[in-house]
């Protein structure tokens, strides 16, 4: 319930003393997008060996705060993030973090590129650095590993020079390997979405927020959605992603995970949420926090149309007689 849950300030104030779970081992991506927020790379990193591990932990208390990906511009959704937070774990996210994935290929020091035979690394990974390996090693072997980062520290714990990773230059930097070529992925465009989650606090509003909620329909019935979706469309919240899961209670019942922007100290947020709350079966809240894409000005421009119905009906409401009954 929202009534259990606080607005804190942004933890600029997060020191060593605070703790971090993420997916482990050392030099993964998400430790790169922690590396790239100052204030995260300050606490007490714990490093854990699955994603649904990560927000349990943070849940039950062993850590302060987690870190996840969430979602990946080409591979979609990370749905062991989304159906944790959603149906196990009972946290709010805090904060969005985005970082180019560019991949690279790593050796032990010393290692040429003609002595590479094999190549390891997590499957999604190499798949998206076909085009590199097609031209620059066509007879390479691949093989699967747990992650990029599981791939660059077993290397670095062989003598086999035989054997090279693609993996995140946090990698390179942690194991020591060295970088036979940076940025080898077909799509250097390509960005993973992290969520900072912990335990029933809201951070404050900024101006460029979003928020997520997972909304239950009573009944799977035509227009149902619609009705849903009309709530945001009549107080102009724009939304950023709606998705269907599967509500885990039935073959063929599905719920839906919406973002919108802005945040629920937002009155037009409160709100829409107010409207769903009366229609839908239930509403989970999943948070509200700083967005890291688009611009405060676009927010502002989509709800234009929407301040200037609400003066519109401010100005009516100053004729309204003080005195009930009364005539002129």
């Amino acid at each position: 319930m929202l009534s259990s849950m606080t607005m804190y300030k942004s933890p600029d104030s997060h020191t060593e003393d605070c703790s971090i779970a993420y997916l482990g081992p050392q030099g993964t991506f998400t430790e790169q997008a922690i590396f790239s927020q100052p204030d995260l790379t300050r606490m007490r990193h714990v490093l854990i060996n699955d994603i649904a591990k990560v927000l349990v932990t943070v849940e039950a208390g062993d850590a302060d705060l987690g870190l996840v990906p969430i979602e990946n511009m080409l591979e979609g959704s990370v749905t062991a993030t989304l159906d944790t937070l959603a149906f196990e774990a009972n946290l709010l996210i805090q904060r969005e973090v985005v970082i180019n994935i560019n991949l690279n290929l790593l050796a032990k020091p010393g290692v040429t590129l003609d002595e590479i035979s094999r190549v390891r690394s997590y499957p999604m990974a190499y798949a998206q650095c076909r085009n590199y390996l097609n031209k620059n090693l066509p007879k390479v072997l691949l093989e699967a590993t747990h992650s990029t980062a599981h791939a660059a520290r077993e290397i670095a714990a062989s003598d086999d020079r035989s054997v090279a990773a693609i993996a995140p230059q946090r990698s390179a930097e942690v194991y020591h390997l060295e970088t036979l070529a940076t940025d080898i992925e077909d799509h250097p465009e390509n960005q993973t979405r992290f969520v900072l989650v912990g335990r029933n606090k809201i951070v404050p509003p900024t101006g460029h927020d979003k928020t997520t909620l997972l909304v239950y329909q009573y009944d799977d019935v035509p227009g149902s959605l619609l009705a849903l979706l009309a709530e945001f469309s009549a107080r102009s919240v724009s939304l950023t992603s709606l998705q269907s899961r599967p509500t885990r209670a039935a073959l063929g019942q599905y719920c839906f995970l919406i973002e919108c922007e802005g945040h629920i100290a937002d009155d037009v947020v409160a709100d829409t949420m107010r409207g769903l709350h009366m229609k839908a079966a239930d509403v989970k809240f999943m948070g509200s926090y700083p967005s890291a894409l688009g611009t405060q000005q676009e927010q502002t421009e989509n709800r234009d149309g929407l301040t200037e119905a609400e003066n519109w009906v401010a100005e009516l409401r100053q004729l309204i007689s003080p005195e009930r009954g009364s005539r002129t």
